[in-house]
């Protein structure tokens, strides 16, 4: 059997040495990428060839296997006889650390040896070019190396890689073979599960895209697992991406997981979850190298054992993996990142596969892997991406980094506030959107961008005042998507505190933000979906499908499923309050009559509820009025920013035989993701249809999903469908099981009509 790997791989698991080495540079894109190596060919003679696919094929030491080192030399010139690996940067080029200078000489000189190897050249000039993108030069560094030497140098890479090729190969037919034999962990699938398992075994088989509605129930998480392991032999997949929008549902698919796999010392299967940095990190105080961390001091001289015991272990969850890192002295955090290549199955955020700089799409990219992807509570990835793809800088910010600046920094920071105020004179209200961005002030701000990396690599992270972090951070953002500003996204800007017009709008006392607001997140996501082999995206809601599809980027033959409820309409008893206007200019009459309807039902069946309402003020309100009329009726209620612990309480008072209600904000903490089965949760209060906020940011977004996808889907798309999502998950707090039963209040006459009902869940009976 063959195994085949990229040259820059082969590169980076032998050819690394030193510390882990992360100061902060700022990083072009993909796209500048590719235009910066374009312009340096462009420079280059008629002669010159770019792109050379080259590859060579080493037997391995079992006499079995052979080794398939291939890639693509970026550029090569046959009158000179050089050889080009070019890098794009930006900033000051003393800052590329020096092993990452080593693996690129590793990189150019591992393709200089295919290329002597193909052409039967005796010597190669190997050149390391470093294109700056914001200024247009070339640095190149060349040294004259025969093929001998490059032919050593190679074998030495490959003899260090040569062993762990044999392991990967034999753990690729193991796996294989355990997953054709993998058995479901229950006697039967369930009602809806079934259906809902064949159909993702067969997407994932004819690589098809599916989105799948399922109801809570019937066991969504093993529903998709399960069947797309079984896929992964015949469908030749080399991962499983489990992506999730939160901490519960990686809980919840690593249960899963330990069902399927119950020998979880050492499965058949290599698992890893991948946390948040800011939860994994050991000493968030440190950056992230050797002379500030001393997790990253040697980290790649020690990163041979702890990757060896780790897949030699296989059950990767955040403790096992933490745990194996402390054992040998480095970083956690990146010792998940250098396993992602390495393991079956990737249980994390949705930002591991979907942010703008992703671990995940770019290991999938570079390996090119066959990937089948998961996507849990699907629903969510929606505003997850417009948030990912969204940035902000905020001038006092600027003001506060500018006061602490040293010398150096004054001048550009002076100049992005000069810029604001040049640029945004004109603006008279407080909110306005713009086009594009300004041209002068995209200058000034990549400008102070390269000025604040130049001066944070100079010294460690701890040395920098946080409000220059902060704002180095928040510009690297910033300006990475102002490279892909189109239709899609918006610039806007809002000016607070602005005492007079003839005021500043980057004054001191104003509070000005300056923002990139991504609202169709559907170019950025599409191509992440199609570089996936099959793509699963399931959610209890997500209907109407076609609104999905659209907004998140999903190909036009995406299948579509709407599994059967295995609940029956008679367990929920679902009424719409006709009478009541939740409307905003009906909301002070409204408030007396959700009182008596919440103490109606609460005095005809005691029992623990839940009461949603569109905002927090709303909420206090209501709750103020039920507390002064019915004081003996046990209530408490969710707060702006509550923290985990406060969470926790207020979910504790929903215990069996109590009695209450829980006040909470609708597309809250506490309107979806949340289990209270049995008596713990018996209905449910909904004071709202769940429509964001009428402003002129929304309506923004209303006019651009117009443009988008018609007319006619501009109020759905941004109002109507987002909204009823939140009603609808809300609602399915209420029945969790099969014995379960309960009451939905649906308080607001507009729910009445027939265009609101035909939205609906269509188990429900609706009265």
């Amino acid at each position: 059997m063959n195994y085949t790997i990229p040259v820059r791989t082969l590169c980076e698991f032998a050819a690394r040495r030193g510390d882990l080495d992360l100061r902060f540079t700022p990083v072009p894109s993909a796209q500048q990428g590719i235009e910066g190596h374009a312009i340096v060919r462009a420079r280059r003679n008629a002669a010159y060839q770019k792109e050379v696919a080259l590859s060579i094929t080493v037997a391995l030491p079992d006499g079995e296997n052979a080794l398939i080192v291939r890639g693509r030399a970026d550029g090569y010139d046959p009158q000179q006889r050089q050889v080009e690996e070019i890098k794009t940067y930006r900033g000051r080029l003393e800052s590329i650390p020096e092993n990452h200078r080593a693996l690129h000489w590793a990189q150019a000189k591992v393709y200089a040896h295919l290329l002597c190897q193909e052409l039967k050249l005796d010597e190669l000039r190997v050149a390391l070019v470093y294109y700056h993108i914001d200024e247009g030069t070339e640095t190149v560094f060349t040294e004259d190396c025969t093929a001998i030497t490059l032919a050593a140098g190679f074998a030495d890479l490959c003899e260090q890689f040569a062993s762990w090729a044999i392991r990967e190969t034999q753990h690729r037919a193991n796996r294989d073979q355990a997953l054709t034999t993998l058995a479901f962990p229950f006697p039967a699938l369930r009602d809806g599960q079934r259906k809902l398992a064949e159909t993702v075994y067969k997407a994932t088989l004819h690589g098809r895209c599916l989105l799948a509605q399922a109801p809570t129930g019937i066991g969504k998480t093993l529903g998709t697992l399960f069947p797309m392991l079984k896929a992964v032999p015949h469908g030749e997949l080399d991962k499983i991406y489990f992506l999730t929008a939160k901490t519960s549902g990686r809980r919840m698919a690593l249960d899963s997981l330990r069902l399927l796999f119950p020998s979880c010392s050492r499965p058949s299967l290599r698992i890893l979850e991948l946390g948040a940095r800011e939860k994994v990190c050991e000493h968030p105080d440190k950056a992230c190298h050797g002379a500030s961390c001393p997790l990253a001091q040697g980290f790649y001289d020690k990163l041979p054992p702890a990757r060896l015991q780790a897949v030699e272990h296989g059950w990767l969850d955040r403790p096992a993996l933490r745990d194996i890192a402390l054992q040998h002295q480095i970083c956690p955090y990146w010792l998940g990142h250098e396993l992602a290549q390495w393991v079956d199955i990737i249980v994390g955020d949705y930002n591991y596969y979907f942010d703008v700089n992703a671990l995940l799409r770019g290991l999938a990219v570079s390996r090119q892997w066959r990937v089948g992807l998961l996507v849990d509570e699907a629903h969510n990835l929606l505003e997850r991406a417009r948030k990912m793809y969204s940035a902000e800088i905020h001038t006092q910010a600027l003001h506060a980094a500018r006061k602490m600046a040293p010398p150096e920094l004054n001048k550009p920071l002076a100049a992005v506030l000069r810029a604001c105020n040049n640029t945004l004179q004109e603006q008279a209200g407080e909110y306005q959107a713009y086009q594009a961005i300004p041209s002068k002030l995209h200058g000034a701000l990549l400008k102070a961008s390269a000025a604040l990396a130049d001066y944070i690599n100079l010294q460690p992270q701890e040395a920098a005042d946080p409000p220059l972090l902060q704002l180095h951070f928040g510009l690297l953002h910033f300006l990475g998507l102002a490279d892909s500003f189109g239709t899609h996204s918006v610039f806007d800007v809002t000016i607070a505190g602005r005492a007079h017009v003839a005021q500043p709008p980057a004054a001191a006392g104003v509070s000005t933000i300056l923002t990139l607001r991504n609202l169709v997140p559907a170019p950025f996501l599409q191509p992440s979906l199609a570089l996936s082999q099959s793509a699963v995206l399931f959610s209890a809601t997500l209907a109407p499908w076609d609104f999905y599809r659209d907004t998140l980027g999903l190909p036009e033959d995406t299948a579509w499923i709407d599994v059967d409820t295995p609940f029956q309409s008679s367990q929920l008893d679902v009424r719409i309050a006709r009478g009541i206007s939740t409307r905003y200019r009906d909301r002070n009459q409204s408030i007396l009559p959700i009182v008596r309807l919440m103490h109606d039902q609460y005095r005809n069946r005691p029992g623990n509820y839940l009461s949603y309402f569109s905002s927090f003020a709303y909420l206090d309100q209501v709750a103020a009025c039920f507390s002064a009329q019915f004081p003996d009726i046990p209530i408490w209620t969710q707060s702006r920013g509550m923290q985990e612990a406060d969470r926790e309480l207020f979910l504790q008072r929903f215990v069996p035989s109590g009695t209450g209600i829980g006040f909470a904000v609708l597309g809250g903490v506490f309107a979806e993701g949340i289990d209270l089965p049995g008596e713990r949760l018996i209905g449910a209060f909904i004071s709202t249809l769940g429509l964001p906020q009428f402003n002129e940011i929304n309506e923004q977004r209303k006019q651009r999903m117009a443009e988008v996808f018609g007319q006619h889907r501009g109020y759905d798309y941004a109002y109507l469908f987002p909204g009823l999502q939140k009603v609808v998950q809300a609602a399915g707090r209420v029945i969790r099981g099969d014995a379960d039963s309960g009451v939905v209040h649906l308080i607001d006459d507009r729910y009445a009509q027939p265009r609101i009902k035909s939205l609906l869940p269509r188990w429900w009976q609706l009265d």
